[in-house]
């Protein structure tokens, strides 16, 4: 009796050890499912935010916001920023960070403007040589960072000081007006062009910002270029024994991020209607929030660019939103705080399940 008294209990131990495993195996399995869908799409908690935040100003505001008038202005607000950000992001997916994205597309804005009415270049030219500015920055910092093997954050604080210092003593602060620029440049302001689609205003310059951000969108899904960012972001010791050139990819990352704010520095003309050495000062600031809010990693290899776009567009609903509604400017730079702390602790979160 004894013997079948412990095996009867034997059988409960292993039935309730196996529930127990179950249960637990069911748990960690929707972990497993929700991580993966964040792996696989990490646009989605950003756009979520962006829809969530659309809906309550839209319930609160009504028609004032819920306009084709109000919802492209927020594409006009943002299209320097997100051009920007898109060159951020390419930056930050190789586990690294940019600074001096704000002052290269200044300083290839001064370019554009400076050969066009000092030197008296074609706009064309000028245009082409404020482009090829902004390359030549990035490349440095690329050399810098993958052959001097020097800390990103350095080398892009220390550049940020070079290029933003180039910028004034090269344009003797000098501003050159919108009146002049439609006078005899206006290819300078051709991202300002307007046109409107049912009701809705759209510019050149958001439609760049959209048709880059789905460019590149393709380009790191789709081509071998963009699979070795991904690489190099996530571990570049393990790329490079894979056969990745890491150092030409880090440099190539760089010298199309210097390209993409020299558009940026183009794109600003149009907006602010002039060349200004003092615009866009907080640009490297805004395309970093607008990155980390997008749900890129800092810790690079992890991603989407079209989750900075969502960013850029978080930061946009919300500032339209609260000025719409008579709030002080100073909950704007609260909530955003609090949605950049948010989306890192959502980045850890989503590396601990994973580990």
């Amino acid at each position: 009796m004894a013997g079948h008294a412990d095996d009867y209990e034997s059988v409960i131990k292993t039935t309730k050890s196996e529930d127990v495993a179950k249960f637990a195996a069911h748990r960690k399995g929707a972990l497993s499912k929700l991580q993966h869908a964040l792996h696989v799409n990490p646009a989605l908690v950003p756009l979520f935010v962006l829809l969530a935040s659309i809906a309550v100003f839209g319930l609160l505001l009504g028609s004032k916001f819920f306009s084709p008038f109000a919802l492209t202005l927020i594409l006009q607000q943002v299209q320097i920023v997100g051009i920007v950000a898109a060159a951020q992001s390419l930056v930050v997916l190789t586990a690294g960070i940019d600074l001096s994205v704000g002052a290269i597309m200044v300083l290839s804005s001064v370019v554009m403007g400076q050969f066009t009415f000092r030197y008296g270049l074609p706009v064309e030219v000028a245009i082409a040589l404020g482009l090829v500015c902004g390359m030549i920055c990035g490349y440095i910092n690329g050399w810098l960072i993958a052959v001097m093997k020097l800390p990103p954050f350095i080398v892009t604080l220390g550049m940020w000081q070079i290029v933003l210092a180039t910028n004034f003593l090269y344009s003797s602060n000098e501003t050159i007006r919108a009146q002049d620029i439609e006078a005899n440049a206006p290819l300078l302001q051709v991202f300002a062009t307007k046109f409107n689609v049912g009701g809705a205003v759209f510019t050149v310059g958001v439609v760049f910002m959209v048709v880059l951000m789905l460019f590149l969108s393709y380009v790191l899904k789709q081509t071998a270029w963009g699979r070795h960012v991904y690489a190099v972001g996530d571990d570049p010791e393990a790329a490079q024994l894979s056969g990745v050139n890491v150092k030409g990819v880090l440099i190539s990352v760089y010298v199309i991020s210097g390209l993409i704010c020299a558009f940026a520095g183009w794109a600003l003309i149009g907006r602010i209607g002039s060349v200004s050495p003092t615009s866009g000062q907080l640009a490297n600031i805004e395309s970093i929030t607008a990155v980390v809010i997008g749900g890129i990693s800092l810790f690079g290899g992890r991603g989407s660019i079209l989750g900075a776009l969502f960013g850029a567009l978080i930061v946009g609903v919300f500032t339209l939103g609260l000025r719409l509604a008579g709030a002080d400017a100073q909950w704007t730079f609260l909530l955003i705080g609090a949605l950049i702390i948010g989306a890192v602790a959502v980045d850890q979160w989503i590396r601990k399940v994973s580990a």
